[in-house]
C-alpha cells in the first residue's frame, strides 16, 4: 500500500496509524496525529480504491451503502500490511493506534470488527457501522473514540449510537464527543480527541 512513515522522538508512545477520508490522501491527518501525540511515529495510508478518481480504502455502492465483499477483502489487506510494515519499520504491531476519518474511520473500525489484535487503541471521526449481523471479536478494554456530528447528513446520530453499543458490547471502552455540526471535521473535535488520547495512557 501506498504510505509514508514518519519517525517519533518517543519509542515508549504508541505508533498513529491514519486513514483519510474519500478523495484524501496520506498526508491529510498529518497535523491531527502532531497534536494528538506529537511524540509518536506515525504510519500513514493511502487507499487502495479508486472512485472517480478518488483514493479510498474500499469500494462502495452508493452513498452510505458499503460493498460488503470488498470491505472483508480490504480490511484483510490492510491488516496483513500492517503486520508487514511493522516488522520493517520496527514498531511494536501491539502498540497501533488507528485515526481515521470518515471512510478511513469506517476500514478502522472494520479492523476492530474483525481482528481482535489490530489496534491498540482508536480515534474514529465520523464514523458508520461497518457491518451488521456477525459476531465481533472480544475488544477487552479496547478504548475507542467516535467523533460525531448530530447533524451528520452522512452518519446520522443513531448510526453512531448503534455502533458505540456495538462496540461496547464486544468490550471496547466507547467514548462520543458529539458537535453540533455534519460530517466535516472541527478544530474542536479534533482537540476533544488528542484530550481523550492523553487520558488513556497509552
Amino acid at each position: 500500500m501506498r504510505h509514508l512513515f514518519e519517525q517519533g522522538s518517543n519509542p515508549e508512545a504508541p505508533t498513529l496509524v491514519l486513514f483519510h477520508g474519500t478523495g484524501g490522501n496520506e498526508r491529510d491527518l498529518l497535523p491531527l496525529a502532531r497534536m494528538i501525540s506529537p511524540e509518536s511515529s506515525v504510519l500513514s495510508l493511502r487507499g487502495n480504491v479508486l472512485e472517480n478518481g478518488m483514493p479510498r480504502f474500499f469500494r462502495r455502492l452508493s452513498e452510505g451503502v458499503f460493498d460488503e465483499e470488498d470491505l472483508i477483502f480490504r480490511t484483510g489487506e490492510v491488516y496483513q500490511f500492517l503486520q508487514q510494515a511493522s516488522a520493517q519499520y520496527s514498531v511494536d504491531p501491539g502498540r497501533l493506534v488507528a485515526v481515521g476519518y470518515s471512510n478511513g474511520a469506517n476500514i478502522a473500525g472494520s479492523l476492530l470488527f474483525h481482528y481482535q489484535d489490530a489496534l491498540q487503541a482508536a480515534i474514529l471521526h465520523h464514523p458508520m457501522v461497518p457491518r451488521r449481523g456477525i459476531k465481533l471479536p472480544v475488544l477487552s478494554g479496547i478504548p475507542v473514540f467516535i467523533g460525531a456530528g448530530l447533524n451528520d447528513p452522512i452518519c446520522p446520530a443513531a448510526e453512531t449510537e448503534e455502533l458505540q453499543q456495538l462496540l461496547g458490547e464486544a468490550g471496547a471502552k466507547v467514548s462520543v464527543h458529539w458537535e453540533r455540526y455534519g460530517h466535516q471535521l472541527t478544530a474542536t473535535e479534533v482537540e476533544a480527541a488528542a484530550a481523550w488520547f492523553k487520558e488513556q495512557s497509552l
